[in-house]
């Protein structure tokens, strides 16, 4: 048999190559020579050293040959083994930037501090974490960095992001639960149609003995009707921190509907004033106090300012011409009133304001509840004066508009991935109006509340449509109010 295999073996006491595998007749050759060397009385070894000379030509172009075939083919592994080099430190690169990006998502989820708690890793526990006495080699083993430990740094896909902000829900109340993500700007156009109509009934003139008036049984029926639109800014400065500005355009209408009795009159008298124009912008400050998550509870703290940009009721007109009772006037002696209805209606509530208040979110499977806790406090005007119709200016002095605290609750429910819906109800206390300190007469503390209904459509990440139904429940509160919001962000 013939081998044409060449071997290279490399040791540590040669500097040369040995070959091995070498062809029968070269061995022969080669034994036969040396056999010569030993004894050359013998005739068969001097025809053997005859053969091995006539043999040694022919070997050695052989040899030769696969020589410098073996040196192209080890040639031709340097290459390869160069080439496979440059490829394992990229991947040793590449292993190191995807190590970096482990870390980072480890420290972030705080993983690390959970394997120091846990002790389950031999780093995080440190040279003790074993009990048992190990072999120096198993040790050594241990020690070193196994395969199946690097492929186990390499993560696979994409940790989960810790959920540190509110759910989103259907709107309802004046301020959202969301804040506005850092570096995202929300522009929310917004339109809000509010209705209210109240009966009432005025005495004008003074009683001889109780159930005989001498003067005026005025009945009136008032109906207001609001449009407000108005466009709303937020900024997120932080994750946990936003920043509102509200601009509102108001149109407002009042009609009037009364008989006075005993005037001699049978027919009703309408008397309607309407305004329009800029209101009062106000600015809001949120953020959110901590992290919740599920079936723990998420707060916001905010602060609102409003400022008195629109026309204010005591810049408008009061009417004491069209409905003066001249008759009951000349017959009782009376000095001259009119309605004390404006001519024009306000835009504005003629007050600054500062509101504090914290929302609040409890998200629990499959519903989120909601709420909210604020304290509405006006600012007293100095030297408040208002105009009367061919009557000059009345001075009022100090005025101080009643506080508002206000309480509400609600639950929202998400349908699907675009649709969800809310149901809440607030209510408000309104406290007194005063003049120079003094209770302005007729003034009472007021609660209104309004029951309210809300649902939301998302069109997309960036597109939202909320719509609310606010439903009167007390007489003082208005009977209907529908707003219709669509918040975009950029």
């Amino acid at each position: 048999m013939r081998h044409s295999a060449w071997q290279f073996v490399c040791s540590a006491g040669c500097a040369g190559l040995v070959m091995l595998g070498v062809p029968v007749a070269a061995q022969q050759a080669t034994q036969a020579q040396g056999a010569a060397s030993t004894s050359s009385t013998t005739p068969a070894s001097t025809n053997a050293q005859t053969a091995a000379d006539a043999a040694t030509p022919a070997s050695s172009d052989d040899i030769k040959k696969k020589v410098l075939e073996q040196g192209e083919r080890i040639d031709a592994m340097r290459s390869q083994i160069s080439a496979q080099i440059e490829q394992l430190d990229a991947m040793k690169r590449a292993l190191a930037a995807q190590e970096a990006d482990y870390q980072s998502l480890r420290h972030a989820v705080g993983m690390d501090e959970l394997d120091k708690q846990r002790a389950g890793s031999i780093a995080a526990g440190g040279p003790g974490a074993s009990a048992l006495p190990m072999p120096a080699g198993d040790a050594m083993a241990a020690n070193a960095p196994s395969t199946d430990q690097a492929q186990g740094q390499q993560p696979v896909g994409q940790a989960p992001k810790q959920d540190t902000r509110p759910p989103e829900v259907a709107q309802i109340f004046q301020q959202p639960g969301v804040l506005t993500p850092k570096g995202k700007l929300i522009i929310e156009p917004a339109y809000q149609f509010g209705y209210s109509s109240v009966d009432r009934v005025a005495l004008v003139g003074y009683t001889v003995i109780p159930a005989i008036l001498i003067g005026l049984i005025d009945a009136r029926q008032v109906k207001d009707t609001t449009q407000i639109g108005w466009l709303t800014t937020r900024y997120g400065i932080t994750n946990r921190m936003e920043v509102e500005v509200r601009i509102p355009y108001v149109y407002a209408h009042q009609d009037t509907i009364s008989r006075e009795i005993f005037t001699g009159t049978a027919t009703d008298n309408a008397f309607g004033a309407s305004g329009h124009g800029l209101g009062d912008i106000e600015a809001t400050l949120r953020y959110q106090l901590n992290v919740g998550g599920p079936d723990k509870a998420f707060y916001v703290g905010w602060l609102r300012v409003k400022s008195r940009t629109g026309t204010d009721p005591f810049q408008v007109t009061t009417d004491c011409i069209q409905r003066c009772v001249e008759n009951v006037i000349n017959e009782v002696d009376l000095s001259a009133t009119g309605t004390g209805l404006p001519l024009q209606e306000p835009t504005g509530s003629g007050f600054w304001s500062i509101q504090p208040g914290v929302t609040w979110l409890y998200p629990t499977d499959p519903v989120v509840f909601f709420g909210n806790v604020s304290y509405l406090y006006n600012v007293a005007r100095d030297n408040v004066s208002r105009k009367i119709l061919l009557g000059g200016t009345e001075q009022l002095g100090r005025v101080k508009e009643g506080n508002v605290a206000d309480v509400s609750i609600g639950m929202g429910l998400s349908l699907n991935e675009k649709a969800s819906m809310s149901i809440g109800y607030d209510q408000s206390f309104v406290g007194i109006t005063k003049q120079n300190n003094q209770t302005v007469p007729g003034s009472v503390k007021t609660v209104l509340g309004t029951l309210l209904i809300g649902g939301s459509w998302r069109f997309n990440d960036k597109r939202t449509l909320n719509f609310t139904l606010g439903v009167g429940v007390t007489r003082d509160t208005p009977d209907l109010t529908v707003t219709v919001r669509m918040p975009m962000m950029f």
